[in-house]
């Protein structure tokens, strides 16, 4: 038997960002260690220039031009051109999946035939057929994370139900990628994957008399809470995000 050594400190971070719509997801990657390639699959680096550009962010970011197909975004990945690239941001990994739902209606064929949507497969097999494609786009990541670079995938956030065996269920926010207990655990699977799934919300809570309480700051969340999913190998706890505070300084570690 041959054993080997703990590996060193090298490697890049993997990362789930996820929080709702116009919170700063977006900024707050364009701020990771750069260069920064980024895969801007939503279309929003245009409309935020102003504002990263007020941030000195600009230059820390280099667009991945001509992305629209599930083909391009892996072919993209594995080609040769990384080097001095330290952060890769996918925005957003749900919009990587309907791109892979769409690579699957024309290349993974029913009976034969091309199909138009997942009941077009036999009983929960499009499910299962997402699952085996999305993973595929995560191993293209973990090869950059060996190499060295920060991989981050950034979702919109949805409200899930979280089973309890020791009591009630209750509600919580999770990354929005598809998730079908027994075929599909395609967020479960994210999780499990990445060192650290951030969840960025807005600080505030709804007490038993219906009224909203907190500031409103926005908040990242590195651990887990019955509202959210959320974990870190390298810090626990809340970070408020106020102006410009470093929050990846307290992640990744020179």
């Amino acid at each position: 038997m041959k054993f080997g050594k703990v590996a060193p400190s090298g490697v890049g971070h993997r990362i789930l960002l996820y929080g709702p719509g116009g919170i700063g997801k977006t900024t707050l990657a364009c701020s990771l260690p750069g260069p920064v390639a980024f895969f801007d699959l939503d279309e929003s680096l245009a409309r935020l220039r102003p504002q990263l550009e007020a941030k000195g962010l600009l230059e820390n970011v280099m667009p991945v031009e001509g992305i629209t197909t599930w083909a391009a975004l892996r072919s993209a990945l594995q080609s040769d051109g990384w080097d001095g690239v330290r952060s890769i941001v996918i925005d957003t990994g749900t919009k990587a999946e309907e791109l892979a739902i769409a690579w699957m209606f024309a290349n993974i064929k029913e009976k034969g035939v091309s199909v138009s949507r997942m009941e077009d497969y036999g009983y929960k097999s499009g499910y299962r057929h997402l699952f085996d494609t999305f993973n595929l786009l995560l191993c293209d990541l973990d090869a950059h994370a060996r190499a060295g670079r920060n991989v981050v995938l950034v979702c919109h956030e949805c409200a899930a139900k979280v089973p309890n065996p020791q009591g009630l269920d209750w509600i919580r926010y999770e990354p929005r990628l598809s998730q079908d207990d027994k075929n599909c655990q395609l967020r479960y699977r994210a999780k499990e994957w990445a060192d650290h799934v951030f969840a960025f919300l807005y600080d505030v809570n709804v007490g038993k008399d219906g009224k909203g309480t907190g500031s409103g700051t926005r908040t990242i969340y590195a651990s887990e809470w019955p509202f959210c999913m959320a974990k870190s190998r390298t810090t626990d706890g809340t970070f408020p995000v106020i102006n410009d505070d470093n929050f990846w300084s307290n992640i990744i570690f020179e």
